[in-house]
């Protein structure tokens, strides 16, 4: 039996956001052995954040079982392109223009790495251990600081000829609507996401002198908005009834196009639960092409964001083809 070669069981799910880097070592079942994370935007420079990131793995996976025992490395990031391996002109984080993430890992790690979005990951995730289990055909919206979302076709992921297929939050909803951060007007996001939210609820506050508990918070955000709504404050039912609105007109013209069995929602602002949701489904119904009416089913996560994200990084690791400079 000497040269049995022995298969590894494990692989690193990283996942970066914006604040923080969080990774996991994970074994063969989606089980996180352990984990562990670090300040995201204390390494303004890409090739100090690669190499802190690197120390940390390495030192991870030693105290637990052993690099050896490492099959690959999966990456989930905000606008991280999977067919290039390269986080490309990312709006929120420090390193600008194109990083070729997936080539820096492997050349100091050795093995196979690969980078995908945080949508496309959060996807894979669901899919593979959370409410998209079973499921081959399915949209995935995460709505928080921005919109991100990926469908999912016949049981795999839909990246497009580019690797930016299901960009929704960028499709315009309002003809020469509100400016969004991408430069252009009436995006979706500009109205369902955190800022577009905000600027809502600026917009009804300033047109009456109705009395709102709105009025009185210093931290006006999707949270404290939906805080409101739980103590009967009507202008902040409205606030999310307006985005309700909004949210199920796109997410009825983009089901119109995919026919999907479910529409799951994670991200902070899904936390509004209700206040958003049943005005967002009441709307989804009004707009939606009339042969799937009442077929497209609204689920909302139940996995911790956090960990589905590092368990679908590590789901990510599994599918790509094992390498080693070791061999």
């Amino acid at each position: 039996m000497g040269n049995m070669e022995q298969s590894k069981s494990r692989v690193v799910g990283i996942d970066i956001s914006v604040k923080r880097t969080s990774y996991a070592i994970v074994d063969v079942r989606g089980n996180i052995i352990t984990k562990d994370f670090f300040a995201t935007n204390e390494y303004p420079n890409v090739n100090d954040f690669v190499a802190e990131l690197c120390r940390r793995v390495i030192e991870l996976t030693e105290a637990n079982g052993g690099y050896e025992s490492i099959r690959s490395i999966g990456i989930s990031s905000p606008s991280a392109n999977y067919l290039t391996g390269c986080i490309e002109n990312a709006a929120n984080l420090p390193w600008k223009g194109v990083v070729p993430l997936a080539a820096m890992l492997r050349d100091r790690m050795g093995i196979a790495v690969a980078v995908a979005n945080d949508a496309h990951v959060t996807a894979l995730g669901e899919y593979t251990y959370g409410s998209a289990h079973g499921m081959r055909n399915f949209i995935i919206m995460s709505l928080g600081h921005g919109i991100g979302s990926c469908f999912f076709s016949e049981g795999a992921a839909h990246l497009g000829c580019d690797g930016f297929a299901g960009e929704i939050g960028h499709t315009c909803v309002v003809h020469n609507g509100r400016e969004c951060g991408c430069g252009r007007r009436g995006c979706m996001e500009a109205y369902c996401a955190e800022k577009g939210i905000v600027a809502t609820a600026r917009e009804l506050m300033a047109a009456s002198d109705q009395p709102s508990l709105m009025r009185q918070l210093d931290d006006l955000g999707p949270k404290s908005i939906a805080e409101c709504c739980e103590q009967g404050d009507e202008m902040a039912i409205e606030v999310y009834r307006r985005t309700g609105e909004m949210l199920g007109l796109s997410v009825a013209n983009y089901a119109s196009v995919l026919d999907p069995e479910a529409i799951i929602f994670t991200g902070g602002i899904s936390n509004a639960g209700h206040w958003l949701f049943d005005p967002a489904y009441e709307s989804f119904e009004k707009h939606v092409f009339h042969n799937i009416q009442g077929k497209v089913r609204f689920l909302r996560s139940t996995i911790d964001d956090r960990e589905r994200d590092m368990l679908g990084a590590s789901a990510l690791a599994w599918g790509i083809k094992e390498y080693s400079l070791f061999k």
